[in-house]
């Protein structure tokens, strides 16, 4: 898939609450809660215009029975997709709009992704640097299977300053 890198758009949190309310007629009950997550939900943040969205669940087991009815709505069932635990569902095709993650409420992926996400809100000097980074990556990249892997190290050692950032900030979060 071709790389869509756009400059920070204030619809996304529209987009991501007309999801949210969209999936909760479908899986009602199931769903504990949502989450915006990702480069979308971070004012300020150049990003592929794809809303990531978690989807908080009791029993992740539960969710597989949706599969069909997620491919008639147009969903790409992708399944865990890579991380042990998760259900992922992609709305848009080539010209995706949403990746949908469910996670059961003890998967640390959940953490991790909103400790990420907190972390740019709070740092704008970060999400600054993590943009020029994604220009750069976009100018010498067409696709994101090219893209998406060279951005790796260096998120994986932005993750590790908000986990810093949150360690020592736990009390007041």
């Amino acid at each position: 898939m071709k790389i869509r890198l756009s400059d920070y758009n204030k619809d996304w949190i529209r987009l991501y609450e007309d999801e949210a309310k969209f999936l909760t007629t479908i899986f009602t009950d199931e769903i504990v809660r949502f989450d915006h997550f990702g480069s979308t939900s971070v004012p300020g943040l150049k990003a592929k215009p794809v809303i990531d969205m978690m989807c908080i669940v009791q029993d992740i087991s539960k969710i597989d029975s949706y599969n069909d009815k997620m491919k008639l709505l147009g969903y790409d069932v992708a399944g865990e997709w890579g991380i042990s635990g998760r259900r992922l569902f992609r709305k848009g095709g080539e010209e995706r709009t949403h990746h949908i993650h469910f996670y059961e409420t003890d998967n640390p992926q959940i953490k991790r992704h909103l400790i990420f996400r907190d972390y740019l809100r709070c740092h704008p000097e970060e999400v600054a640097k993590y943009s020029r980074f994604k220009e750069e990556l976009a100018e010498r990249f067409e696709n994101t299977s090219e893209y998406s892997p060279a951005k790796k190290t260096f998120v994986r050692e932005m993750e590790q300053l908000a986990l810093s950032w949150f360690t020592k900030n736990q009390e007041n979060y």
